[in-house]
């Protein structure tokens, strides 16, 4: 039998993250805790939603937080919460194994635990090489930061380890 919690994690994987469409906000592992309450009406339970942004200040939060309420009003939940958790900081190791296999495919490397950005040697997401090199530490976004493969020539971002 499928709970509840089960089937607000169901609609919250098929909501994207606005600046990585490839991957779910499940994927990013910015969920932090789905609690159903009902205090207020036993036929319409509260849901209330932990979200802890991949950074303080990101300015993809609000759009989030828009996208997790419309979902769950078209799912038939009507009382919703929608709370930030920013203690403990979400970190890259929340990021689900699929979901950074997805960053790969999309051309995005993934974070590999370094808590750093590395000078050199990040995989290429394009032909696998290590022979890469740093040229900004800020990427499309704040979150990533630009090399440049030395084998294929292709620029790539990095997702920052956090």
């Amino acid at each position: 039998m499928e709970t509840e919690e089960n089937k607000i994690r169901q609609v919250l994987e098929k909501i994207s993250d606005p600046e990585i469409p490839v991957l779910s906000i499940m994927d990013l592992g910015i969920i932090r805790s789905i609690t159903l309450s009902n205090t207020r009406n036993l036929d319409n339970p509260t849901v209330t939603i932990g979200i802890t942004p991949t950074y303080n200040g990101c300015p993809a939060v609000d759009m989030i937080n828009m996208e997790i309420r419309l979902a769950l009003l078209e799912n038939g939940y009507t009382d919703i919460r929608i709370e930030q958790v920013l203690s403990p900081a979400w970190t890259t190791d929340w990021m689900t194994a699929a979901g950074k296999e997805k960053l790969k495919t999309y051309g995005i490397a993934a974070p590999d635990k370094k808590f750093s950005i590395p000078a050199d040697g990040v995989e290429c997401p394009q032909c696998n090489a290590h022979n890469t090199r740093l040229i900004s530490e800020f990427g499309s976004t704040a979150c990533k930061a630009l090399y440049q493969c030395n084998e294929c020539l292709e620029p790539f971002d990095y997702f920052k380890c956090h």
